[in-house]
């Protein structure tokens, strides 16, 4: 068992490397985003990071954002959305629910209602089907603000919608004429 600042120091190292930048302990991802558990093992305790798969095992479980994920067989290991490497995570066009939500910090929002929601340097703009979600995302940022995305008008009008495994909804943009401030 790791202590809750251990999986904190790990979940957030991984988010690193396996989202952002992997050359940090010299490891390359395939083309979805996976990588051999032990290159990473191996690479991580070379690189002054002792970490065992006991350990990756418990912060893949414990992780409250399902943030990674272990193939079938737990031989590899990858973050499952906000990249901002290229890679193609395979996940399918799907219809969403009539409302989703996306939250933010107030000091965004003239921006945010004057050219909608862009993914930036990350894959896709992140969406939830709950309320709780982008309260705790706004709150890293600010003030939170909860955003309503008409996402069943969007997926109408021609918008491409994912959902990943940890249920979070993913799309390329959101324009403005979809977005309005949550009650």
């Amino acid at each position: 068992m790791i202590t809750d600042k251990e999986n904190k120091h790990i979940s957030k190292l991984l988010s690193l490397i396996l989202r952002h930048k992997p050359e940090t302990i010299n490891i390359k991802l395939d083309e979805q985003g996976w990588v051999s558990v032990q290159e990473l093992i191996n690479q991580l305790n070379k690189n002054n990071y002792p970490v065992t798969f006991e350990m990756l095992e418990y912060v893949v479980k414990s992780n409250n954002k399902s943030r990674f994920s272990f193939n079938e067989d737990k031989t590899k290991i990858r973050a499952n959305q906000g990249h901002s490497l290229d890679v193609a995570l395979g996940y399918e066009a799907k219809e969403p629910p009539e409302v989703l939500y996306h939250g933010t910090a107030d000091r965004f929002l003239d921006s945010i209602m004057e050219t909608g929601l862009q993914k930036k340097e990350r894959h896709h703009v992140h969406l939830s089907a709950d309320r709780q979600t982008p309260i705790a995302v706004g709150q890293r940022y600010g003030n939170p603000v909860v955003l309503r995305i008409l996402a069943r008008d969007m997926f109408a009008a021609g918008y491409s919608f994912y959902q990943t495994d940890n249920n979070v909804w993913l799309t390329d943009h959101v324009p403005p004429a979809y977005i309005t401030v949550s009650e």
